[in-house]
Protein backbone atom coordinates (compact mmCIF):
# COMPACT_ATOMS: atom_id res chain seq x y z
CA UNK A 1 0.00 0.00 0.00
CA UNK A 2 1.32 3.43 -0.95
CA UNK A 3 1.65 5.97 1.84
CA UNK A 4 1.04 9.69 1.40
CA UNK A 5 1.90 12.52 3.76
CA UNK A 6 0.14 15.64 2.52
CA UNK A 7 1.47 19.08 3.44
CA UNK A 8 0.63 22.66 2.57
CA UNK A 9 3.14 25.50 2.27
CA UNK A 10 3.01 29.31 2.11
CA UNK A 11 -0.25 30.03 3.97
CA UNK A 12 -2.36 30.73 5.84
CA UNK A 13 -4.43 32.55 3.22
CA UNK A 14 -7.93 33.82 4.07
CA UNK A 15 -10.42 32.55 1.51
CA UNK A 16 -8.18 29.59 0.62
CA UNK A 17 -6.91 27.87 3.77
CA UNK A 18 -10.40 27.80 5.27
CA UNK A 19 -11.74 25.99 2.17
CA UNK A 20 -8.76 23.60 2.19
CA UNK A 21 -9.57 22.77 5.81
CA UNK A 22 -13.15 21.96 4.85
CA UNK A 23 -12.02 19.57 2.11
CA UNK A 24 -9.59 17.85 4.47
CA UNK A 25 -12.21 17.49 7.18
CA UNK A 26 -14.65 16.00 4.70
CA UNK A 27 -12.00 13.50 3.59
CA UNK A 28 -10.81 12.72 7.13
CA UNK A 29 -7.19 13.63 6.35
CA UNK A 30 -4.75 15.27 8.76
CA UNK A 31 -1.79 17.20 7.36
CA UNK A 32 0.90 19.73 8.22
CA UNK A 33 0.64 23.41 7.33
CA UNK A 34 4.10 24.94 6.95
CA UNK A 35 3.27 28.60 7.44
CA UNK A 36 5.10 31.77 6.47
CA UNK A 37 5.66 33.49 9.78
CA UNK A 38 4.95 37.07 8.75
CA UNK A 39 1.50 36.08 7.49
CA UNK A 40 0.49 35.35 11.08
CA UNK A 41 0.63 39.08 11.80
CA UNK A 42 -2.70 39.25 9.98
CA UNK A 43 -5.40 38.34 12.54
CA UNK A 44 -7.45 36.54 9.89
CA UNK A 45 -4.51 34.37 8.90
CA UNK A 46 -3.64 33.67 12.52
CA UNK A 47 -7.24 32.59 13.12
CA UNK A 48 -6.90 30.09 10.27
CA UNK A 49 -3.69 28.67 11.74
CA UNK A 50 -5.49 28.28 15.06
CA UNK A 51 -8.41 26.57 13.33
CA UNK A 52 -6.06 24.16 11.58
CA UNK A 53 -4.32 23.38 14.85
CA UNK A 54 -7.64 22.85 16.64
CA UNK A 55 -8.71 20.42 13.91
CA UNK A 56 -5.62 18.27 14.56
CA UNK A 57 -3.36 19.48 11.78
CA UNK A 58 0.27 20.18 12.60
CA UNK A 59 1.71 23.67 12.24
CA UNK A 60 5.26 23.93 10.93
CA UNK A 61 7.68 26.78 10.25
CA UNK A 62 8.36 27.77 6.62
CA UNK A 63 10.57 30.80 7.42
CA UNK A 64 9.56 34.31 8.35
CA UNK A 65 9.52 35.95 4.91
CA UNK A 66 9.92 33.15 2.32
CA UNK A 67 12.17 35.54 0.40
CA UNK A 68 15.61 33.97 -0.02
CA UNK A 69 16.78 30.36 0.45
CA UNK A 70 18.81 30.15 3.63
CA UNK A 71 21.82 28.74 1.82
CA UNK A 72 22.08 31.88 -0.30
CA UNK A 73 22.60 34.10 2.76
CA UNK A 74 25.42 32.84 4.95
CA UNK A 75 25.16 35.33 7.81
CA UNK A 76 23.95 33.87 11.11
CA UNK A 77 21.60 36.79 11.80
CA UNK A 78 19.59 36.04 8.66
CA UNK A 79 19.11 32.40 9.64
CA UNK A 80 18.14 33.30 13.18
CA UNK A 81 15.61 35.89 12.01
CA UNK A 82 14.04 33.70 9.33
CA UNK A 83 13.70 30.63 11.54
CA UNK A 84 13.39 32.06 15.04
CA UNK A 85 11.23 35.00 14.00
CA UNK A 86 8.70 32.70 12.38
CA UNK A 87 8.73 30.33 15.35
CA UNK A 88 8.00 33.20 17.73
CA UNK A 89 4.91 34.11 15.71
CA UNK A 90 3.76 30.49 15.58
CA UNK A 91 4.08 30.34 19.35
CA UNK A 92 1.86 27.82 21.12
CA UNK A 93 0.60 26.45 17.80
CA UNK A 94 3.98 24.83 17.13
CA UNK A 95 4.30 21.06 16.96
CA UNK A 96 6.34 19.65 19.88
CA UNK A 97 9.04 18.57 17.40
CA UNK A 98 9.40 22.16 16.16
CA UNK A 99 8.74 21.26 12.53
CA UNK A 100 10.65 23.31 9.97
CA UNK A 101 10.70 23.26 6.18
CA UNK A 102 13.28 25.36 4.32
CA UNK A 103 12.38 27.52 1.35
CA UNK A 104 13.48 25.76 -1.82
CA UNK A 105 12.60 28.31 -4.48
CA UNK A 106 10.11 26.34 -6.56
CA UNK A 107 10.52 23.02 -4.79
CA UNK A 108 14.18 22.60 -5.73
CA UNK A 109 16.56 20.71 -3.46
CA UNK A 110 20.27 21.27 -3.07
CA UNK A 111 22.85 23.14 -1.05
CA UNK A 112 20.86 26.36 -1.35
CA UNK A 113 18.39 25.08 1.26
CA UNK A 114 20.52 25.71 4.35
CA UNK A 115 23.53 27.75 5.34
CA UNK A 116 25.98 26.40 7.93
CA UNK A 117 24.54 28.96 10.37
CA UNK A 118 20.99 27.78 9.64
CA UNK A 119 21.96 24.16 10.19
CA UNK A 120 23.63 25.03 13.48
CA UNK A 121 20.62 27.06 14.60
CA UNK A 122 18.25 24.20 13.78
CA UNK A 123 20.41 21.76 15.72
CA UNK A 124 20.91 24.03 18.71
CA UNK A 125 17.18 24.68 18.99
CA UNK A 126 16.19 21.07 18.30
CA UNK A 127 14.09 21.59 15.19
CA UNK A 128 12.83 18.72 13.06
CA UNK A 129 13.66 19.72 9.47
CA UNK A 130 11.45 17.99 6.90
CA UNK A 131 11.89 18.04 3.13
CA UNK A 132 9.59 16.55 0.48
CA UNK A 133 9.45 14.00 -2.34
CA UNK A 134 6.72 15.46 -4.58
CA UNK A 135 6.15 19.07 -5.62
CA UNK A 136 3.60 18.72 -8.43
CA UNK A 137 3.49 22.46 -9.15
CA UNK A 138 -0.09 23.34 -8.24
CA UNK A 139 0.72 27.08 -8.31
CA UNK A 140 2.27 27.08 -11.79
CA UNK A 141 0.55 24.30 -13.76
CA UNK A 142 -3.21 24.16 -13.15
CA UNK A 143 -3.69 21.67 -15.99
CA UNK A 144 -1.01 19.16 -15.10
CA UNK A 145 -0.35 19.15 -11.38
CA UNK A 146 -2.96 16.57 -10.35
CA UNK A 147 -1.72 14.02 -12.87
CA UNK A 148 1.87 14.71 -11.87
CA UNK A 149 1.06 14.18 -8.20
CA UNK A 150 -0.76 10.90 -8.89
CA UNK A 151 2.22 9.75 -10.94
CA UNK A 152 4.66 10.66 -8.16
CA UNK A 153 2.61 8.70 -5.63
CA UNK A 154 2.52 5.70 -7.93
CA UNK A 155 6.32 5.65 -8.20
CA UNK A 156 7.13 6.03 -4.49
CA UNK A 157 6.42 3.87 -1.49
CA UNK A 158 5.91 6.90 0.78
CA UNK A 159 5.30 10.29 -0.81
CA UNK A 160 5.61 13.61 0.99
CA UNK A 161 3.51 15.91 -1.17
CA UNK A 162 3.80 19.71 -1.11
CA UNK A 163 0.73 21.70 -2.13
CA UNK A 164 0.12 25.39 -1.49
CA UNK A 165 -2.78 27.04 0.34
CA UNK A 166 -2.43 30.27 -1.62
CA UNK A 167 -4.59 31.87 -4.28
CA UNK A 168 -4.42 30.22 -7.69
CA UNK A 169 -2.88 26.96 -6.49
CA UNK A 170 -4.39 23.67 -5.31
CA UNK A 171 -7.82 24.66 -4.04
CA UNK A 172 -9.99 24.19 -7.13
CA UNK A 173 -8.74 20.68 -7.85
CA UNK A 174 -7.94 19.45 -4.34
CA UNK A 175 -11.11 17.29 -4.10
CA UNK A 176 -10.20 15.68 -7.43
CA UNK A 177 -6.71 14.83 -6.18
CA UNK A 178 -8.01 13.37 -2.93
CA UNK A 179 -10.57 11.26 -4.79
CA UNK A 180 -7.96 9.93 -7.21
CA UNK A 181 -5.52 9.02 -4.47
CA UNK A 182 -8.27 7.39 -2.43
CA UNK A 183 -9.10 5.41 -5.55
CA UNK A 184 -5.55 4.06 -5.47
CA UNK A 185 -6.13 2.90 -1.90
CA UNK A 186 -3.36 5.01 -0.37
CA UNK A 187 -2.72 5.15 3.35
CA UNK A 188 -2.83 8.75 4.50
CA UNK A 189 -0.14 9.58 7.06
CA UNK A 190 0.49 12.70 9.07
CA UNK A 191 4.06 11.82 10.05
CA UNK A 192 7.14 12.00 7.83
CA UNK A 193 9.38 9.19 6.62
CA UNK A 194 12.91 9.15 7.94
CA UNK A 195 14.43 9.80 4.51
CA UNK A 196 13.09 13.38 4.31
CA UNK A 197 14.27 14.37 7.81
CA UNK A 198 17.51 16.38 7.98
CA UNK A 199 17.60 17.33 11.67
CA UNK A 200 15.71 16.04 14.68
CA UNK A 201 16.12 16.54 18.43
CA UNK A 202 19.51 18.21 18.08
CA UNK A 203 20.96 15.59 15.73
CA UNK A 204 21.90 15.99 12.08
CA UNK A 205 20.72 12.99 10.10
CA UNK A 206 21.98 11.67 6.78
CA UNK A 207 21.95 13.29 4.27
CA UNK A 208 21.74 16.68 6.02
CA UNK A 209 25.15 17.92 4.86
CA UNK A 210 24.14 17.48 1.21
CA UNK A 211 21.71 20.39 1.67
CA UNK A 212 24.08 22.81 3.44
CA UNK A 213 25.88 25.53 1.49
CA UNK A 214 29.67 25.42 1.49
CA UNK A 215 30.80 28.24 3.74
Amino acid sequence: MKRVTLSFDNGPTPGVTDAVLEHLERAGILTTFFVIGQKLRDPAALALARAAHAAGHWIGNHTLTHSTPLGERLEAEFAQTEIGGAQALIGALAHPDRLFRPYGGGGLVGRHLLSPAARDYLLENRYCTALWTSVPGDWRDPEGWVERCVSDVGMQQWSVVVLHDIAGACLDRLPELLDRLNGLGVEWRQDFPQEVILTRGGDALDPCEEFVALG
